[in-house]
């Protein structure tokens, strides 16, 4: 039988243990608001009830943050805004989609890249089981 490696093994390489126990932190969380909610809705509804699934449990997040663009030593607001930034370390980017695409992936490493963070997720709400529309990036 052929061993296939699997992405989520390279992502814990290097990270903190203190940032790993927060993305499960955030992950419970997601489900939990799948769960209650189900797909279907306004991706800014997961997002504010995220949000406060969080804030329940003590995990400072806040909304809609503001992300410039750095370009030859200027600044520039470039209209860019991360969902979530949960404990000013993770970016969490909701989506309310058919199916995740490379586009969504490559937004999620260009958030990280611009932001300095290490860990970002995708989470997709419109699935029927919540393990299918999370994807975890980790720089």
């Amino acid at each position: 039988m052929e061993h296939q490696e699997h992405g989520d093994h390279q992502d814990h390489q290097g990270i903190p243990a203190e940032l790993d126990k927060l993305a499960a932190v955030i992950v419970d969380a997601g489900l939990k608001v799948h769960r209650t909610l189900g797909p279907g809705l306004l991706e800014s509804v997961y997002e504010r009830c995220l949000a406060r699934e969080l804030e329940l449990r003590g995990v400072a997040t806040r909304r809609q943050v503001a992300l410039p663009v750095v370009y030859e030593g200027m600044t520039l607001e470039a209209g860019y805004r991360l969902d979530l930034l949960v404990e000013d370390a993770i970016i969490v980017e909701v989506k309310m989609v058919e199916t995740l695409t490379r586009l969504h992936e490559a937004q999620a490493l260009t958030y990280l890249r611009l932001s300095g963070r290490r860990m970002a997720f995708l989470m997709n709400f419109n699935v029927l089981m919540f393990k299918h529309g999370v994807r975890r990036f980790a720089l």
